[in-house]
């Protein structure tokens, strides 16, 4: 068994940091932006889809809550998986979580831009990104109380309006549908006309495009819950993880659940889902489209700021990771230093020169939408490398220690389940319709790739 050098950072965050800093990473641009392109090749069976997915990463968290909650370090499932399962996994597990960090604090960006273009829309993204790389990175340069306090308040914004814009439109659905003509629950399983390709069977009304409607929609569906893992992150930095973390995990998920499936059957509700473009921001375009104006210019505000957050959850997780991968011994030293505020400057600053390509992206590829989409295809690719990364970990983990503080639900059997549906996932991703085979066939030259660099930094 391998053992790591121990942190040195300053545990300053507490629950209500812990719980809003994985909200903040877990719900923003996944839900806000992508779930437009899921609902457009899945229709209303896009809350299936969610309900499946949300299971999934539910048990996946359990596992490393279990093993966080037991052995709270910094690098979470990279340190987990150098410690028990081997060097070369933990250098693997670390450099991919670094680099899916860095894509999703582009992938973010970018959407704060095309958001801004809802007000602007002549304004050019790459500008908008500009400033708001520049604004996080500044914030995320001070102290951990500051960066946990600024994801609370921008967590605590987008979670208001979600639950305002459920219990507005549960309101219209419930009680005065008048205000929105066409709002009922039958429009989650209610045909529409959008060609001669949809019948009108109950059964297409909420699959209206099959079963393989939904399977298209899963890898971005994954995108969305590609940020829970923060939990694990942070737990270096809690005052006390062995009490915060599982009631993090355990509260976290299902509020997440809730917001992701009772939030878009509100939306699909109250407007039919055919009318919605593969591009539009569902919570921002519906109130547009029904007539609430300033409603939807102030959804845009909060979806906005949302991505703001996650971009924020990201710039401290990749700081974090490559700070552990330091002390491992599996990046240049100089990344374990710490200020006198005890926060990893040079790993804040590599991390968000990284992330600066957003700006020639944005420049080079003006249309936001196909900025964002091949980024976000990289990003899947690196989410369920990452998930089944912790899920094997864990199996060594347990091979270890029988006894344990915060047991993980259904082992080993939640493992098994986990790796299938990351398997699934990948196969998905394969079919011609969704674009993404090249990324898959990339994963084993990734693969090798980091193998070599490991091979090179241990001569």
């Amino acid at each position: 068994m391998n053992s790591p050098e121990k942190d040195n950072l300053k545990r300053n965050l507490k629950n209500r940091h812990i719980q809003f800093i994985s909200l903040g990473g877990a719900v923003g641009t996944g839900l806000f932006l992508g779930a437009g392109g899921a609902i457009f090749v899945a229709g209303p069976s896009v809350l299936l889809g969610y309900l499946i997915s949300g299971v999934i990463i539910f048990l996946i968290m359990r596992q490393l809550g279990e093993m966080n909650t037991q052995d709270p370090s910094a690098g979470s499932s990279s340190y987990f998986a150098y410690k028990y399962w081997g060097k070369f996994p933990g250098f693997l597990a670390g450099w991919n979580y670094w680099v899916l960090q860095v894509l999703v604090g582009i992938a973010e960006l970018t959407a704060v831009a095309a958001y801004a273009q809802y007000w602007f829309p002549n304004l050019a993204t790459w500008k908008t990104a500009l400033v708001f790389f520049l604004l996080v990175n500044a914030i995320n340069l001070t102290t951990v109380k500051a960066y946990g306090e600024v994801e609370f308040w921008f967590s605590s914004i987008k979670i208001f309006a979600i639950c305002a814009m459920i219990l507005t439109g549960s309101y219209i659905l419930f009680f005065n549908t008048s205000l929105v003509p066409g709002a009922s629950f039958k429009n989650l399983w209610q045909p529409f006309n959008v060609g001669p390709n949809i019948s009108n069977s109950l059964f297409s009304g909420f699959f209206p495009h099959g079963i393989f409607g939904l399977i298209m929609a899963l890898p971005t569906i994954t995108f969305s819950f590609g940020g829970l893992e923060l939990i694990g992150i942070a737990a270096s930095e809690t005052e006390d993880p062995k009490r915060t973390i599982p009631k993090a995990i355990n509260q976290v998920v299902f509020r997440i659940l809730i917001f992701y499936v009772g939030s878009l059957t509100v939306l699909l509700s109250l407007y039919h889902w055919s009318n919605l473009s593969v591009s539009d921001s569902p919570f921002v375009m519906i109130f547009d489209k029904i007539g609430f104006k300033y409603t939807a210019w102030s959804l845009n505000f909060i979806v906005l700021t949302a991505a703001l957050s996650v971009y924020n959850s990201c710039l401290y997780s990749n700081s974090r990771m490559l700070y552990a991968l330091a002390l491992q011994k599996n990046a240049p030293n100089l990344f374990s230093k710490t200020n006198k505020n005890k926060i990893p400057v040079t790993a804040i600053l590599v991390s968000g020169m990284l992330t600066f390509w957003v700006v020639p992206l944005n420049y080079f590829i003006p249309n936001w939408f196909d900025a964002f989409k091949i980024v976000m295809s990289f990003i899947v690719v690196y989410i369920v490398l990452n998930w089944a990364i912790i899920t094997l970990s864990h199996i060594k983990f347990k091979q270890i220690n029988k006894q344990t503080l915060f047991p993980a639900l259904f082992y080993p059997y939640s493992n098994y389940l986990t790796l299938t549906f990351v398997l699934f996932i990948l196969g998905a991703m394969i079919l011609p319709q969704i674009g993404m085979s090249k990324q898959v066939v990339a994963i084993p030259f990734w693969i090798l790739f980091v193998y070599i660099c490991y091979k090179i930094t241990k001569k």
